[in-house]
């Protein structure tokens, strides 16, 4: 659909690298990949679904490799997932029709708020648990809009997924991830399948991003468990900011 040259392709590999290497030390690459790929001159849309071969991938990745641990709380993973399905399949047609300028504003507002909240602290209760038997009566309009926000633009889910259910299941951090990426994996699904029928996916593009972000996430896994979070997070603020402002001087802002 698009037609680059060898060193963008080299270029989207390396950053796919870096946006992997963000995702296991901090979370939020696609905070970066969605806006690189608008940059890159993709339609709003186009990036929207080609961004999202490699949240399944990184996603079903993750999911396996938690199974494999015998880490799981699969009733429970399958039944927070499929609670988003109906708002990601919504999410999705929608984020197909937006105009295109309307999108990229909302795309900066969503780096806006997930760089902020990368300096809120976070809580010190100490009162989480590993599963629960019922679900609160809450958790069934937010899974809905958090699926709804998965399929419409995806950027920074994985901060919301798991502020809710630290704050509303109480679950503690290792479960919530462990959720996360099944979640995720699970409305990844169909939204891609309406990006695919809309043809608005680039496969080439794509399949180059996730690989790279594929094996950034692998060579980072280790590495991460030396480097200081503080650092990290500020690598990841400067580069949404600047992500941001490039992306501002696109629309017609600066």
């Amino acid at each position: 659909m698009f037609e680059y040259q060898l060193t963008d392709y080299l270029l989207l590999f390396l950053f796919g690298n870096f946006a992997g290497f963000i995702n296991v030390v901090a979370g939020g690459g696609s905070t970066l990949t969605l806006p690189f790929l608008i940059l890159m001159g993709m339609d709003a849309s186009v990036a929207n679904g080609t961004n999202r071969i490699g949240i399944l991938t990184q996603t079903m990745a993750a999911s396996l490799s938690f199974r494999r641990s015998k880490f799981k709380d699969t009733n429970l993973s399958f039944k927070l997932a499929m609670l988003t399905v109906p708002g990601a399949i919504l999410g999705a047609i929608y984020s197909t029709r937006i105009e295109e300028n309307t999108f990229q504003y909302i795309v900066v507002g969503v780096m806006a708020f997930v760089a902020i909240s990368l300096f809120i602290p976070k809580s010190k209760k100490k009162e989480y648990v590993d599963t629960i038997k019922k679900l609160p009566i809450l958790a069934y309009p937010l899974m809905l809009l958090l699926g709804f926000y998965a399929g419409f633009i995806q950027v920074g889910i994985g901060f919301l997924i798991m502020a809710i259910l630290g704050s509303v299941l109480k679950l503690n951090i290792k479960r919530v991830n462990m959720h996360k990426v099944f979640i995720v994996f699970v409305n990844t699904i169909p939204t891609l399948i309406i990006f695919i029928v809309t043809d608005n996916i680039d496969w080439g593009t794509g399949i180059v991003l996730s690989i790279g972000a594929s094996l950034g996430a692998w060579w980072s896994a280790k590495l991460s468990l030396k480097m200081n979070e503080n650092f990290i997070r500020l690598m990841l603020f400067i580069a949404i900011a600047a992500m941001a402002i490039k992306l501002l001087n696109k629309i017609g802002i600066f």
